[in-house]
């Protein structure tokens, strides 16, 4: 049984930082690309951000660019964004997705991700 397993979110005043991270178990997706997504109480699911399965192609969403930064461990099947200068309006729940379909390049379209973690709540107070 595959599973993606968020953790790190948390409560973090305006301005401060968080770092979320994203294990896989029942396979690997070291030659997969993978993406974070988020999405707020009353809104559509927003791209935050994909890596290529290499680590070295990255793409944002243009509400985190310059302040989010996604990495990964592929010895340890985990994703990882590290989130600074975070602002109220980036409060949502963070799912993190894997794709058995692309390896390359980040995809930062939801329907292209196969498997989905259950989501970790981050709220930014002002």
């Amino acid at each position: 049984q595959v599973q993606l397993v968020e953790s790190g979110g948390g409560l973090v005043q305006a301005g401060g930082s968080l770092r979320l991270s994203c294990t896989a178990s029942g396979r690997s997706f070291s030659n997969n690309a993978m993406g974070w997504f988020r999405q707020a109480p009353g809104k559509e699911r927003e791209f935050v951000a994909g890596i290529g399965w290499g680590g070295s192609r990255t793409d944002y969403g243009d509400s985190v660019q310059g302040r989010f930064t996604i990495s990964r461990d592929n010895a340890k099947n985990t994703v990882y964004l590290q989130m600074n200068s975070l602002k109220p309006e980036d409060t949502a729940v963070y799912s993190c997705a894997a794709t058995v379909s692309y390896r390359t390049y980040p995809r930062p379209v939801a329907n292209e991700y196969d498997y989905w973690g259950q989501g970790t709540q981050v709220t930014v107070s002002s």
